[in-house]
């Protein structure tokens, strides 16, 4: 009972981040979830529910979307992929853990920096790549596209629909390519239906939240809980590798 009320709480709040802070939901959720579940499964229900969650809302911004980027971040991703893959494929839990959680760290430093890149055509297709390959292998497309996107002067509202649209098709691809590859379990695919109704929740709570909380002090609070995550996950994985 206590793991469900976990996971679903851990969805909960990964939903309103989403759409609080603009955060991709794997960010926050993966590491929490690789708490609960072993990686493969955490992957693919962070997978299945970020696809769901794209799907919701990429009608609304369809018409914002920059298809000139869109096709260079999908052409870089299908290099990315099958790397991405040989990783999920070869997972040691305990490194796997290790990595994600100074990934995780990584991050969050270089945002709390306001780490900027340029953005130029060349940088797309590499993007693209990275973000193809954290996806098959971790099932977090967004940090590439985030400290990429940092300091554009492209408008928001083009930047989040054609990210979006990338975010649909990779995660598409990368849950497709898994599934064939490596199967997937009756957990998966019952977690996730559960967890539909709380995604739908979240993202109708973070809007609310979005329009009467001030963004900075949320966005210091989300650092916080990157930070508190990654380092915990880093913990508790040095320890396994330890005792082991």
């Amino acid at each position: 009972m206590g793991t469900i009320l976990s996971f679903l709480c851990i969805i909960l709040v990964a939903s309103i981040l989403q759409t609080s802070t603009g955060f991709g939901f794997s960010i926050m959720a993966t590491p929490f979830l690789l708490m609960l579940f072993l990686p493969q499964e955490a992957i693919q229900i962070n997978i299945i529910l970020s696809l769901i969650i794209s799907v919701s809302l990429i009608g609304k911004i369809s018409k914002d979307i920059d298809f000139s980027i869109l096709k260079r971040f999908i052409i870089g991703s299908m290099v990315g992929v099958p790397f991405g893959i040989l990783i999920f494929i070869s997972i040691n839990i305990t490194a796997f853990k290790i990595g994600v959680s100074i990934l995780l760290l990584i991050f969050t430093l270089l945002l709390i920096l306001n780490f900027r890149v340029k953005p130029n055509r060349i940088g797309d297709f590499v993007v693209g790549g990275l973000s193809g390959l954290l996806t098959a292998s971790i099932g977090m497309p967004g940090p590439p596209l985030l400290l990429y996107f940092t300091g554009t002067d492209t408008e928001k509202g083009k930047l989040r629909a054609t990210t979006l649209a990338f975010y649909l098709f990779i995660y598409f691809i990368s849950l497709i390519t898994q599934i064939i590859l490596t199967g997937t379990n009756k957990l998966v695919w019952e977690s996730s239906f559960y967890a539909i109704p709380i995604v739908f929740l979240g993202l109708f709570i973070g809007q609310i939240i979005y329009k009467w909380l001030n963004q900075r002090i949320f966005k210091i609070f989300t650092y916080i809980l990157l930070s508190f995550t990654g380092i915990y996950l880093l913990i508790e994985s040095l320890n396994l590798q330890i005792n082991s």
